[in-house]
């Protein structure tokens, strides 16, 4: 958080999980000029209203899916249980694969 106190910060590349490219992928298609569903600014007001504790416990693309995600509600874009649905279908693929 802005002003706080922090630890180092670790500035060698590494690679990028296929989840954190997906997010990625997906804060380009939800701000791109074709559909403007979100912005930049948005995307950093939904990381500053995660709180001190989600803030500190999320890595970099934790914190943008879920701000991302809660914008999407909040605009009516996504609905909670539509979300929550899809959520179990990927919770159950992920129990029956080998």
């Amino acid at each position: 958080m802005g002003g706080l106190p922090a630890g180092t910060i670790e500035q060698s590349e590494h690679d990028f999980a296929l989840w954190e490219k997906r997010v990625d992928a997906i804060m380009r298609l939800v701000s791109d000029d074709k559909r403007r569903l979100m912005t930049v600014d948005e995307l950093r007001r939904g990381i500053e209203e995660l709180g001190p504790g989600a803030y500190d416990d999320y890595n970099y693309y934790e914190r943008w899916i879920s701000s991302i995600t809660n914008v999407l509600i909040e605009k009516g874009v996504l609905g909670v249980d539509e979300l929550g649905r899809r959520m179990q279908d990927v919770r159950a693929r992920l129990e029956g694969a080998p």
